[in-house]
């Protein structure tokens, strides 16, 4: 069975200084010298325990890894639990107001990312056994981790090469993202996207979801990076519906 590992690290300037990061160790991790490919997460505190979950029910990401004896390291992030301080760490660009969204977002998103790169990687990196190289390493999240994740794929495509961008919220800042992704080279990469089929509660807001993931894997596969664009038939916008996608973009992403 793998193990889970805790930590705490500086964050600032962001708020709840130091963060909680959790840390997935596979079965074969303490039996061998070797290095293992990384998922960095968005989220950590739902990945792994249902007792720990915003909402009671996690990923059940451990479960999973350690069922298919996936030699994979897992490190997710605790988000911001001060009121929506989330969203604002979670969005890279001012976002655009709907019926989801009432309130004003202080885009901290790129502070975010920045820290992902220059502190929690490098960090990773010394205290455990885990690639640097961009060929192993890949970035994931739903939601706003979704955009995140999006985000993180192509401003920092020299980082990452692997993204897993579930139910993400594009419609924040859905122009901003799609600039950036024609402004950016793209080396070998490849990205998971989806939307559930229930994450929308009408036939037209559903269509619009889908209209939205198809404008941006189309901006994607333009700069030749390999998706995996994804309708989730009765899929929800819920952990309980993301741990059903664990065997299809995790395989995905890491199948070689």
């Amino acid at each position: 069975m793998g193990r889970i590992e805790t930590f705490k690290l500086d964050i600032a300037p962001l708020s709840q200084s130091p963060r909680k990061i959790w840390v997935y160790l596979p079965n074969s991790y303490d039996s061998t010298n070797k290095k293992y490919d990384v998922l960095y997460m968005f989220d950590g505190h739902n990945l792994f325990y249902d007792r720990t979950a915003t909402y009671g029910k996690s990923w059940g990401m451990k479960k999973y890894l350690d069922k298919n004896n996936i030699d994979l390291v897992v490190i997710g992030e605790d988000c911001n639990h001060t009121g929506e301080k989330r969203l604002d760490e979670y969005c890279p660009y001012p976002a655009i107001k709907t019926r989801w969204l009432q309130e004003n977002i202080t885009p901290e998103g790129d502070i975010t990312a920045a820290w992902f790169v220059n502190q929690l990687k490098p960090y990773c990196e010394k205290k455990y056994r885990i690639y640097k190289e961009r060929s192993h390493v890949g970035i994931a999240g739903s939601s706003m981790g979704g955009l995140m994740s999006a985000y993180c794929i192509t401003k920092y495509n020299h980082i990452f090469s692997k993204a897993a961008c579930l139910s993400s919220a594009f419609f924040f800042c859905e122009k901003a993202l799609i600039e950036l992704i024609r402004e950016t080279e793209f080396k070998d990469t490849k990205i998971y996207l989806d939307v559930g089929s229930k994450e929308l509660h009408s036939k037209s807001s559903l269509t619009k979801g889908i209209d939205l993931l198809l404008r941006v894997n189309h901006e994607f596969t333009m700069k030749k990076c390999m998706t995996y664009p994804n309708l989730v038939v009765n899929g929800t916008h819920s952990e309980e519906s993301w741990e059903k996608l664990l065997p299809t973009f995790i395989p995905f992403l890491f199948n070689d």
